[in-house]
């Protein structure tokens, strides 16, 4: 075991992890880089408003059927700005899923599209209600003129339609009924109803054809979109699982719903990934291949081999039991903001519920420390589901870092992240019991959605930082 020397109060450690990192890891995209895309975003709703002013968009709204139909052709073009915005989102750019994080990423993600799907709505009724108020042809027949008649209204109905069955299966109560997998396929159609819908609006819009600033920033705008798309959601991933190749190398049981994968080959000392990060995965191994999964890796990157640890809770994850040494793997990713890279404390404190372990791990083998920095909470409802916990204890005890295992099932009626015999204490005490420092330390969290939010609060009450506090969910 590397022994440090001491640290000097608020430093860093500099001393090496057990394992070598991954060669080629990247350190943090500054946070900067969110507010600068946050801003672009709301820049490209502005130039959309003042596109519509200047194409004379107030003027219309002078008799009842012109404000229907301009505030419809209003609502109609930021629905389509941050349609775009979304997919922008889902794009997988580096910069911008680095410099938000997934957790953060994910509740933008959510809020831009449910806002883009109330725009939407609208504009189809005030479009209709306007048209329809300075013609003969009544509320039906101007629908039916509109949907036969007008270039492109059949693509942007099917479109639209795509865009209701993503939103609707969306919606937590649905989302939870659903099998990742089918979840995943269908969440995809956002691309196609955002596709469809381009006819419509290039063959028919006034504010697409009769200004060429318009003309060029919205052509613009669907060609970045695009290009985001196909570069860093197909020709990366691609590219970087196909110029040199990766198989599985080894499959190994964890207990009766859980299997640890080991992958190797070449195309691993490409990837930049750091401990706390996730990939989505594919085995090339029949049926079922299409379909990503996102593991975060369970040991710290070496260069050589990448391993993953994960519960069997879907058709893909109990697909990994049956794995073979030798199976082709398609990778994407990295992905995620959980890593060393945004550490900004000596003393760290690592909370994990359930497979909500794994990045753990990862992260206690890789981050840089001196004994007694670094706190390892592994929430567990029995011993039994213990998930890697024999490694986590040699691995704390080689590294001089703490290792508690807390058991029990959640506490009932009250969101916790404690076990039900810690019930007379709070959250936040509960915390400051096994770190009383807590202000001092960096926290990453993974687990379900409703414990990652209690721990957050309690960190929070606690005394941590907001920007001290790490979390990351996988789904949008």
């Amino acid at each position: 075991m590397t022994t440090s020397t001491a640290t000097p109060e608020g430093a860093l450690p500099t001393t090496a992890a057990a394992r070598p990192a991954a060669r080629r890891a990247l350190g943090p995209v500054p946070r900067w880089w969110r507010d600068a895309t946050g801003a672009a975003g709301w820049a490209v709703l502005l130039v959309v408003v003042a596109l519509w002013v200047a194409g004379g968009g107030v003027q219309e709204m002078a008799t009842w059927a012109g404000l229907l139909t301009s505030t419809g052709r209003l609502t109609g073009l930021v629905a389509s700005a941050l349609l775009l915005v979304q997919v922008l989102l889902m794009a997988r750019v580096p910069w911008v899923e680095q410099a938000w994080g997934q957790d953060e990423l994910a509740r933008v993600h959510r809020l831009v599209g449910f806002t883009s799907f109330t725009l939407l709505m609208a504009h189809i009724v005030l479009i209709t209600l306007g048209y329809a108020a300075a013609t003969p042809l009544g509320l039906w027949g101007t629908t039916w003129d509109l949907a036969v008649n007008d270039p492109g209204m059949l693509l942007a109905w099917a479109g639209t339609l795509a865009l209701v069955m993503v939103v609707v299966t969306s919606v937590k109560r649905a989302r939870r009924r659903l099998r990742y997998e089918s979840w995943h396929l269908i969440h995809l159609y956002g691309y196609l109803g955002a596709g469809l819908v381009l006819p419509h609006q290039l063959w028919t819009g006034a504010e697409f054809l009769d200004s060429r600033a318009a003309t060029v920033f919205w052509w613009g705008l669907w060609s970045v979109t695009a290009a985001a798309v196909l570069v860093f959601r197909v020709a990366l991933p691609l590219w970087r699982s196909l110029r040199a190749p990766i198989r599985v190398l080894e499959v190994r049981a964890e207990g009766p719903d859980v299997t640890t994968v080991t992958v190797g080959g070449d195309g691993v000392r490409h990837l930049p990934v750091r401990a706390g990060q996730f990939l989505q995965w594919r085995f090339l191994d029949g049926p079922g291949w299409t379909r990503a999964n996102p593991y975060s890796v369970s040991a710290a990157p070496d260069g050589r081999t990448l391993r993953f640890t994960a519960a069997h809770v879907g058709d893909g994850s109990a697909r990994l039991a049956a794995l073979r040494p030798g199976t082709r793997v398609l990778v994407e990713g990295p992905y995620g903001r959980m890593h060393g890279g945004v550490r900004g404390r000596r003393k760290v404190l690592l909370m994990g519920s359930g497979i909500g372990i794994t990045p753990m791990r990862a992260l206690l083998e890789e981050l840089p420390q001196a004994p007694g920095d670094v706190t390892v909470v592994h929430r567990v409802r029995s011993r039994e589901e213990a998930v890697l916990a024999d490694e986590l204890r040699a691995l704390a005890t080689a590294r001089g870092a703490r290792y508690l295992l807390v058991e029990g099932h959640r506490v009932p009626g009250r969101s916790s992240w404690l076990p039900v015999q810690a019930a007379h204490l709070t959250d936040a005490g509960a915390l400051l019991e096994v770190v009383p420092d807590l202000a001092d330390h960096d926290v990453y969290v993974c687990g379900s959605d409703g414990w990652m939010d209690a721990v957050r609060a309690a960190a929070l009450e606690a005394g941590a930082a907001p920007d001290a506090v790490h979390l990351e969910r996988f789904a949008y």
